[in-house]
């Protein structure tokens, strides 16, 4: 059984988002180990990309940053082989297609013997990215937005693996107060077309947003939020107290 699979089963997983290379890959390792130790079951790893269209200032900001460090998605995967010698929380590369078209099936290959355990492309299609799929040695995750069809859903449903992301509202990432009100009808209709776990991100920055999510959906994504506190340089327990108010 899968790393994904296992957390899954054992809980309603706290899935944090940081971009790697935000401050430098040290500072990356440093921020991950303390956003686990304050309780994130799942990390998602963002590999710096020049133009991230679906991401809001906050990332694109961090996502500069890191690009300005020199980071490549090489020393993304030196990040997890030092992350992996001190955690097993499951991971799952966050990243636009390209970078992962350029490096090919060998990324891919290497990415899974450095323990990333799943994959996540904001710009690929699910047309496009059959070919792919099947190349690819690590789970495949993919997005739902509050605008996609039924009859796309089932589709989404049908190519994905290990868990599906609603993302709640329209536009880029970025850190709000609520949440939608039809948030429980859409997590509704994706799960009336699939057996695997349904996650809500895109704007959760508070505890009362969390409880409201784990009462409908099987996991939640903060991204901007933690971000922003690691850009702005908490220190680690600054970052695990930060990232322990966010659970109910």
């Amino acid at each position: 059984m899968s790393r994904i699979a296992k957390l899954f089963q054992e809980k309603k997983p706290y899935i944090g988002y940081l971009t790697a290379g935000d401050g430098g890959i040290k500072r990356t390792l440093e921020a991950a180990l303390a956003l686990v130790e304050g309780g994130v079951d799942l990390l998602e790893v963002g590999i710096p990309f020049t133009d991230p269209v679906a991401d809001g200032p906050v990332i694109q900001e961090a996502m500069e940053r890191a690009l300005q460090k020199g980071t490549t998605p090489q020393d993304v995967l030196d990040f997890v082989k030092a992350f992996r010698k001190k955690s097993e929380v499951p991971l799952v590369l966050f990243s636009y297609y390209n970078p992962i078209l350029k490096g090919g099936k060998a990324f891919l290959d290497q990415a899974a013997e450095a323990g990333v355990d799943g994959i996540l492309i904001v710009d690929l299609s699910i047309e496009e990215g059959e070919a792919f799929r099947k190349a690819s040695p690590l789970e495949t995750i993919l997005l739902v937005a509050p605008s996609t069809p039924e009859s796309r859903i089932e589709k989404i449903a049908e190519a994905a693996s290990g868990f599906i992301y609603y993302v709640s509202r329209k536009g880029t990432t970025g850190a709000k107060n609520t949440l939608p009100e039809d948030l429980e009808t859409k997590v509704q209709t994706i799960k009336a077309h699939t057996s695997l776990p349904v996650v809500v991100g895109f704007g959760v920055s508070n505890a009362a947003m969390v409880e409201q999510i784990l009462q409908i959906a099987d996991g939640f994504v903060v991204g901007s939020y933690l971000v922003e506190a690691i850009g702005s340089g908490k220190t680690s327990q600054e970052l695990i107290k930060l990232t322990r108010g966010l659970v109910p």
